[in-house]
């Protein structure tokens, strides 16, 4: 059959769905109170958007695409939201780094000695490196968690070692322990 008489829609191509951030099998989905804010933020967004494509009658080859990568995307999202294991930040101890901490990093040999770092530690979905949140499985935040407040820890960073001082502990609404 002549390519002429074939509808360029009907190539068939399955849609690219965006996959989730990553957790490691069988590792505990923690978010805390923010995170599971924005799931649900999320979750509505997307069924709101869902609804919009629904009603949308214009182009069915459009529309059935755009539906099957918001129906693999909610059901993503659903498995998220069901997994969650919510960890207040207040609950933990304020001189030891755990889930939720905002914690300060100082190097002290290696790399550049003296740079400061300063991060949350939250869950993989709620991670974005521009606004400073580490998802807790990432390796600096596995490398500090359990650490004290002036506690000197070994990082590596690429092929550089660095040790770095905890110089400060904080958690979302409570008091910052520690300074310089």
């Amino acid at each position: 059959m002549s390519r002429a008489f074939v509808k360029e829609d009907d190539a068939g191509e399955a849609p690219i769905i965006p996959p989730r951030a990553a957790l490691p099998p069988g590792t505990p989905n923690y978010v805390t109170p923010r995170g599971l804010e924005k799931l649900r933020e999320e979750l509505a967004e997307l069924e709101a958007e869902r609804s919009l494509v629904e009603a949308n009658r214009e182009n069915e080859a459009d529309r059935t695409r755009q539906l099957t990568v918001l129906n693999a995307r909610l059901s993503a999202l659903s498995g998220r939201l069901a997994s969650a294991k919510v960890v207040d930040p207040l609950s933990q101890t304020s001189d030891e780094v755990r889930f939720g901490a905002t914690v300060t990093l100082i190097t002290r040999s290696g790399g550049k000695p003296g740079t400061m770092r300063e991060f949350t530690i939250v869950g993989v979905d709620e991670a974005s490196v521009a606004e400073g949140r580490i998802a807790f499985v990432a390796p600096i935040a596995r490398a500090i968690t359990g650490a004290r407040l002036g506690q000197t820890v070994k990082l590596r960073m690429g092929r550089v070692e660095e040790e770095v001082e905890v110089t400060e502990i904080a958690y979302e609404g409570g008091d910052a322990a520690g300074g310089e």
